[in-house]
């Protein structure tokens, strides 16, 4: 065996933590002594044996030459992942980073333990060990995780002395008002003392001084956070309410909170009744932004955002993170020829031809196959709500009215022409009911956009429905497809085929891949 290698801490680097989880894949016995010379090994607490005074200045770990460092997990090319500690002064080849920076895994370096990733923000690419890193993880759907841990609700104004207790400058809570219903106070710590600032609802507008107005208390905490203004100090430590977690932690944790500074607005290309959809660019790449900017809503959207943060399917529209600003800003894929909708009624039979319709349709239940493995219910599947890439791919998007299904939850708003009888008559919603309006996107489709159950009133369609009526198929719709329609429609959801069938059959009638010769290119891009 060669001579035994030896690395030695510097003194710059405050814990022994991650470099010994580095070298825990080791497959040779390894040493590790402290800055005086003692052997010790209780530097996992990253405290050192504390004999001497050294701490773990001067230790160092010795390795034998011909050990190797099998990966302890292996990411493939394109995982994202956050990493978990500093490493500010790289070596040759080696990539910079802060603790909680995003980066893209390239490839894994085989038997070394490390991977040749990119910076997502400053774009370098570089070498990393493997335990530096951690897979950019799903936010549970909890609750408790709030975008205004501060706010605490009805309580009293000497409830809230008592919970800005010890006094610390800065510290704040936000609560209801008492003496003024629908107005806030903004209690501030100042002095050994709780100042309470009164915040007028005027208008849908928020103001402490009736110069400055704010569209919602987060980007009115958000403003005095950055400038003292009427207040007595800058807001500097909020208070969180008992048992609430902050969101924005627990998003930067996860890594899923993007920068603001990287992310450039443009025009509106979508309007939905919780905001506006704009076309955006984020580190250089063209991206969807949905604005929430109501509190209510915003929070609402947290749990969405947490459950699309499970899901990663090539048939569905990705999530690629949030801003805290100003409200809520979801960011994603950008996909370039909108919704199916009006991909079909602007291109129409003449240029989509019947493979392409099945291929869209192949997507859809691939995509809602993903979403039913993982006990998502969508409950607004519709053409409205299916995007179409650069590359004729279609993607589910829209989970705005996506809940993870509890036993079947309860529903709020219901697209009536799209959705199951029995959702319809008990508000009980399941993958079955998806199936349903999986076959009435397949009816849009089919009819090149066209509104299904076409001069009916939702009360027409309602009292129809329970009387056995299913639409006509459309014209030129192959009778395959129209019997998946029909299968799809069967009043007993049981009876219903699940998305994985409905794949399977489609699988069968569609072409193989998109560019396959005997599948006919689109017509007009």
């Amino acid at each position: 065996m060669g001579p035994t290698p030896t690395w030695v801490w510097d003194r710059s680097v405050p814990r022994v933590q991650p470099v010994l989880e580095e070298f825990a894949a080791c497959s040779k016995p390894f040493s590790l002594s402290c800055g005086v010379g003692l052997p010790c090994m209780d530097g996992l607490a990253g405290t050192g044996c504390g004999k001497g005074g050294g701490g773990w200045a001067g230790a160092a770990l010795a390795v034998p030459a011909d050990a190797s460092f099998p990966m302890q997990k292996h990411w493939p090319p394109g995982t994202q992942c956050v990493t978990k500690h500093d490493h500010t002064k790289p070596k040759a080849r080696e990539l910079a980073f802060r603790k909680g920076d995003m980066v893209t895994i390239i490839e894994a370096v085989e038997g070394k333990g490390w991977y040749r990733a990119r910076h997502n923000e400053t774009g370098q690419e570089g070498l990393l060990a493997a335990s530096a890193l951690r897979e950019r993880g799903a936010i549970r759907v909890d609750p408790k995780l709030s975008l205004m841990p501060w706010f605490h609700g009805k309580i009293s104004g000497v409830e809230a002395v008592q919970e800005l207790q010890p006094p610390e400058d800065g510290m704040f809570l936000v609560r209801e008002s008492v003496r003024h219903p629908g107005d806030y106070v903004l209690c501030v710590s100042f002095g050994k003392e709780v100042i309470h600032y009164r915040v007028v609802h005027e208008e849908n507008t928020l103001s402490i001084d009736s110069q400055q107005y704010f569209s919602n208390l987060i980007d009115m905490i958000e403003h005095y956070m950055k400038e003292q203004g009427a207040i007595c100090t800058k807001l500097v430590k909020p208070k969180p309410k008992t048992g609430m977690k902050s969101a924005e932690e627990e998003l930067a944790k996860a890594g899923w909170l993007l920068n603001l500074q990287h992310l450039t607005l443009g025009d509106r290309i979508g309007q939905g009744e919780f905001g506006d959809v704009l076309q955006g660019e984020y580190m250089g790449q063209k991206v969807a932004v949905k604005n929430v900017k109501c509190d209510v809503t915003a929070q609402a959207f947290l749990a969405e955002t947490a459950a699309m943060t499970k899901v990663r399917h090539k048939n569905l529209v990705c999530l690629l993170g949030v801003i805290l600003h100003n409200g809520l800003y979801i960011v994603m894929e950008f996909m370039s020829k909108g919704n199916l909708v009006n991909f079909l009624r602007t291109r129409g039979r003449a240029l989509v031809p019947t493979q392409q319709l099945l291929l869209f349709a192949l997507d859809v239940a691939q995509g809602m196959d993903y979403l039913e493995s993982k006990k998502l219910v969508h409950r607004d599947l519709a053409a409205r709500n299916i995007l179409i890439s650069e590359e004729n791919v279609a993607k589910v998007s829209d989970f705005g009215l996506a809940r993870v299904n509890p036993k079947g939850a309860d529903a709020t708003l219901l697209p009536v022409k799209w959705t199951a009888p029995e959702a319809l008559k008990h508000n009980k919603f399941s993958s079955k009911s998806d199936v349903w309006s999986y076959g009435i996107l397949l009816w849009e489709a089919f009819s090149f956009g066209r509104a299904p159950y076409p001069k009916l009133s939702l009360k027409e369609v309602t009292e129809l429905l329970e009387q056995g009526y299913r639409m006509d198929p459309p014209e030129g719709c192959p009778p395959t497809v129209y019997a998946l329609m029909r299968s799809c429609w069967e009043l007993e959801p049981g009876k219903r085929p699940s998305f994985k069938k409905l794949t399977e059959k489609l699988q069968k009638d569609c072409p193989g891949d998109r560019g396959q010769e005997g599948t006919p290119p689109l017509a007009g891009g």
